[in-house]
């Protein structure tokens, strides 16, 4: 699934090729990956409208347009966003295609069809919903710290809650945890004011590192970029899918166990279970 620094590399390349762009027509592929509105009417009242900006808050996408409303794509676990030539051959899995003026085309892929278009007044009625994003400049280390005051959950499950914290996923979670020494089940509430800290700063720090290399492409060679690129951060990866292979600080073999239903990479000696 694409987290926030995929989503990231996305959005920056939005915004060189798409700014500035017309909308000509859009072809719905999947009616259903259109969450609001209906497919139809999306399809009647995006044409003719030009991008003006494209951001991101967590996961989601955003796309300002001109005229009313707000677009916004949630990748899900498999859907892609990519710029083209018109006369590229049509993707398998296209859902929504956006073709521009330019002769140029924006196609949202999805092979699992998990991913959903928005088309809406107000970005808040589906953002609000989200906590505050990771890199966000007034996420302070005490705003982060009250995030983890008071909770008795695994510390894993609550990074990964978007409500809580909007843009981590299962790769730079491990990666986070690992770099702050702390086990992915331990209890939040359990967390020293300093393990805190720590964490804060490590959080940020895997996701930066991310944006700078242009994502994590894994073996299965999901995520490509705006022009069909892979991302150049998986080598920077220290746990996440080394299962049995050494630590890469104290040699113990890494571990891999399920915490809240998702696959998680740790390593046993410099990550204890106990604080």
């Amino acid at each position: 699934m694409p987290e926030l620094p995929e989503v990231e590399t996305l959005v920056r390349d939005l915004q060189r090729l798409l700014v500035g762009a017309e909308i000509k027509s859009v072809d719905i592929g999947w009616s259903r990956s259109v969450a609001l509105p209906a497919a139809d009417e999306l399809a009647v009242e995006l044409p003719g409208r030009r991008f003006l900006n494209v951001s991101r808050r967590g996961k989601f996408l955003q796309f300002d347009l001109s005229g009313p409303g707000y677009l916004l794509i949630h990748l899900r676990m498999t859907g892609h966003l990519a710029v083209q030539p018109d006369t590229a051959e049509p993707h398998p899995y296209a859902r929504v295609v956006f073709h521009l003026t330019d002769d140029r085309r924006l196609t949202f892929s999805d092979p699992r069809k998990f991913g959903r278009l928005y088309w809406l007044d107000h970005p808040d009625l589906v953002l609000g919903r989200l906590g505050p994003d990771p890199l966000a400049d007034d996420l302070t280390l005490g705003g982060f710290a009250a995030l983890m005051h008071g909770r008795r959950g695994s510390i894993k499950p609550l990074l990964l809650d978007q409500g809580v914290l909007a843009g981590l996923g299962n790769i730079y979670t491990d990666e986070a945890l690992f770099r702050a020494h702390i086990h992915p089940q331990r209890k939040a509430c359990t967390l020293s004011d300093d393990e805190v800290e720590h964490l804060y700063g490590a959080v940020r720090e895997v996701l930066l590192q991310a944006i700078d290399n242009r994502g994590t492409t894994l073996e299965d060679d999901r995520f490509r970029d705006a022009e069909g690129h892979p991302g150049g951060n998986r080598p920077h990866l220290m746990v996440s899918r080394h299962r049995e292979q050494p630590c890469p600080c104290c040699g113990a073999i890494l571990e891999r166990t399920v915490v809240g239903g998702r696959g998680t990479y740790f390593c046993p000696h410099c990550q204890p279970v106990a604080p």
